[in-house]
């Protein structure tokens, strides 16, 4: 899990990655809107629906909401990317904290 940029940071590749290193995750869609979400709700969300938690594979679960709107087709974002929280995020339900911890624990095993 997990890998390093050339300048010897960590890159996060799943979105339990992104929740432990404590980024963000912002969808952009091809039409400039984007959104970001608080990284512990939404891996959990992925956890409790058993959906591949992979940055590549994520990208197919969410769909821009103006394209929506406008087209009324579900509209896949061009990419996802990690960027510091703030307090605009979209908030999901969180884990129980013994959830979170217990999986934290297997992470760093």
């Amino acid at each position: 899990m997990g890998g390093w940029t050339r300048e010897g940071g960590r890159r996060a590749t799943h979105l339990f990655e992104a929740a432990a290193w404590y980024q963000a995750v912002r969808a952009v869609c091809r039409c400039g809107h984007s959104a970001t979400f608080d990284p512990y709700g939404l891996w959990w969300k992925f956890q409790r629906k058993m959906w591949d938690d992979d940055l590549g594979k994520a990208r197919e679960k969410f769909w821009c909401a103006r394209c929506k709107a406008r087209t009324g087709k579900r509209v896949r974002p061009i990419w996802l990317e990690l960027v510091a929280p703030s307090k605009d995020d979209i908030q999901l339900p969180m884990p129980d904290e013994r959830e979170w911890k217990r999986a934290l624990s297997r992470f760093r095993a």
